[in-house]
């Protein structure tokens, strides 16, 4: 009984922080963004749950001036760079990005120096100083799209080396250098994870993420952002799938599809930093205005025109 009795206890707390974070949002005027990869919870509450390009334009679109950003540090500042006007929240500040981390402004620019001349493009998964010394923004979904209206012959692709061996493979035309960078949670699953997911579930298709590695994205059934995995899987007749990325995206795959069942590709699929925000850290933020993102005001300027750029590409 006692273990009945704190599990109710436990409940009606989560219920009273949940209805706590619903009404400080409404007496804010306040916005939720939530990326795929966030809780469960969180996703359950946000206005938007998507991938890092919805998120993007829906944060710049929104009349709301305060926004609560679940995600990781560098998509809290591009939204802030797109609406310097608005306040940001972040409610975990110390939820960053490994591959963001990978590279920062000064080992760019003398990236850059090696390659006078060369059009950078950065992954939207890099700081806004990045974002700043770069020619235009990317997303997983419109990496290929990005690449094709810049129609430079040759670029400077980072910091995610298996997204850019993914854009290399797609348009060999164009000669891509690779910045050594990559998501660690990604990048870890490994041929022997997928034999063992075939083997285990023979008649499921895989749709895997292009931040894993080409020797797992080339043997997909289809390789996209997690908006598209999980469009996909929507429209898809099949009733199993493979899913070759971060285990957050099996909530909205299941609501959206809870006729279909989904597998994660490999154990260890998850990302640390996405799920360091909680409701309480949400219920902080919007009761101590915490943490607001500042991006210092050269720096914004720089990344809004590469940002404004891929925009444009989806205009």
């Amino acid at each position: 009984m006692d273990a009945v009795n704190a599990r109710a206890s436990w409940e009606e707390h989560a219920r009273q922080l949940r209805e706590e974070v619903l009404r400080l949002k409404a007496e804010r005027g306040a916005v939720l963004v939530a990326h795929n990869y966030q809780r469960d919870e969180i996703q359950e509450i946000a206005d938007l749950v998507g991938d890092s390009l919805a998120l993007a334009r829906f944060c710049a679109a929104s009349p709301s001036r305060l926004i609560v950003f679940c995600g990781v540090h560098f998509m809290a500042e591009s939204a802030k760079v797109m609406s310097p006007e608005k306040t940001v929240l972040l409610p975990e500040i110390d939820a960053g990005c490994p591959m963001a981390d990978m590279v920062d402004e000064v080992a760019l620019r003398a990236w850059k120096a090696e390659h006078p001349g060369v059009a950078v493009v950065a992954y939207i998964n890099s700081s806004a100083a990045v974002k700043a010394e770069s020619d235009v923004i990317c997303t997983s979904s419109n990496a290929l799209a990005v690449v094709r209206a810049l129609g430079a012959p040759e670029i400077l692709f980072l910091p995610d080396c298996n997204l850019g061996a993914y854009v290399a493979r797609q348009m060999p035309e164009i000669k891509v250098h690779l910045w050594p960078g990559f998501c660690i949670t990604h990048h870890r699953v490994r041929p022997e994870d997928l034999a063992a997911a075939r083997k285990a579930h023979p008649d499921a298709l895989l749709l895997a993420h292009p931040e894993t590695q080409p020797d797992i994205w080339e043997q997909a059934d289809f390789v996209g952002s997690t908006k598209q995995i999980i469009d996909y899987a929507a429209k898809s007749p099949a009733k199993k799938f493979l899913i070759g990325t971060e285990m957050g995206v099996m909530w909205k795959l299941r609501k959206d599809s809870p006729d279909k069942t989904f597998y994660l590709l490999a154990p260890g699929m998850v990302c640390p930093n996405m799920k360091k925000i909680t409701m309480r850290s949400v219920r902080d933020a919007l009761a101590e205005t915490k943490y607001d993102i500042q991006v210092p005001a050269d720096v914004a300027a720089g990344a809004r025109r590469a940002l404004e750029r891929m925009l444009a590409v989806q205009a």
